[in-house]
């Protein structure tokens, strides 16, 4: 089974970033040289993935903007004689198709998720959400692995999860596996549980793989935290009845980036500069300088 599809939530309102994000997706923030959904880009083209929907909202067109062939720009590079920076363009060229459909109401991840149903079809489908880079410079290859569970363990979906400190499982998905391996069956999966509540600390890893069983349970899915379709209600519910739920860890070095409010953002801003081959050093001895002074 080939899953070439994704699905990638982009339509959110970025408000812990403002004003950054006042009149510019959070998605297209730069961290390194790239934009934030550039390296979620990359990552799905690099594990097969040939289609993406976006599911977008306002103020949200810079994303298509960005990802479309611009003519205009590589003539000009080329008329100045800056041909060297073609190169930077390169991701335009990528074997993928993409999709666009808007979500014109803010009503949660689930509710995002339900309007790939017309595209998805009857074909099994990875969400990868938009503000979340998940390796440093991206190139976590999680997703495959979860396509090779997905169809070894014929399942209804396969989540990523990784390891968070037990005073912050109040802001994430939290998963009940069964068992300790890297690989286990779901349980359940509790949204933002208090520490004392929180059956792990194993947080969802902005990575999953649904067959098309999950848009039936969010159908079913009523409003949950914050007056919103909550996809983590679905898993549950999809569980509940006998689906077949996977878990995946994120191996070391494939850590998340969420680049949601601006202490996360800061140090993935920072973690991806001093990686970068050229700048990197010379950012590093500035960085210790100013550090010792």
């Amino acid at each position: 089974m080939d899953i070439d599809v994704a699905v990638v939530p982009v339509a959110g309102l970025g408000t812990r970033l403002l004003p950054a994000t006042k009149s510019q997706p959070k998605e297209m923030l730069p961290v390194g040289r790239k934009p934030v959904v550039q390296y979620v880009v990359e990552e799905l083209t690099r594990v097969g993935i040939h289609q993406i929907l976006f599911i977008t909202g306002r103020r949200k067109a810079s994303i298509e903007n960005h990802f479309d062939m611009d003519h205009a720009l590589i003539q000009l590079l080329r008329e100045q004689g800056k041909e060297e920076l073609l190169a930077q363009l390169e991701f335009e060229r990528a074997p993928v198709q993409y999709f666009y459909t808007r979500q014109r109401r803010q009503l949660g991840l689930g509710h995002a998720v339900l309007h790939a149903r017309h595209f998805v079809g009857q074909r099994p489908f990875v969400v990868a959400l938009g503000d979340s880079i998940i390796g440093l410079h991206a190139q976590s290859r999680v997703i495959e692995r979860m396509k090779e569970v997905f169809v070894d363990q014929d399942a209804d979906a396969v989540i990523a999860f990784e390891t968070v400190p037990p005073h912050e499982v109040d802001k994430y998905g939290i998963a009940r596996p069964r068992g300790d391996g890297t690989i286990f069956p779901l349980e359940d999966v509790v949204e933002k549980p208090s520490p004392e509540e929180a059956p792990s600390n194993l947080a969802i890893a902005a990575r999953y793989i649904f067959s098309p069983r999950i848009f039936d349970a969010l159908e079913r899915t009523g409003f949950g935290a914050g007056g919103e379709i909550q996809l983590t209600d679905a898993i549950r519910l999809l569980i509940q009845e006998g689906g077949n739920v996977y878990g995946i860890r994120l191996a070391p070095g494939e850590r998340r980036y969420d680049i949601g409010n601006f202490p996360s953002y800061f140090r993935a801003f920072v973690e991806f500069a001093l990686a970068d081959d050229l700048y990197g050093p010379d950012l590093r001895a500035y960085l210790q300088g100013l550090l010792h002074t």
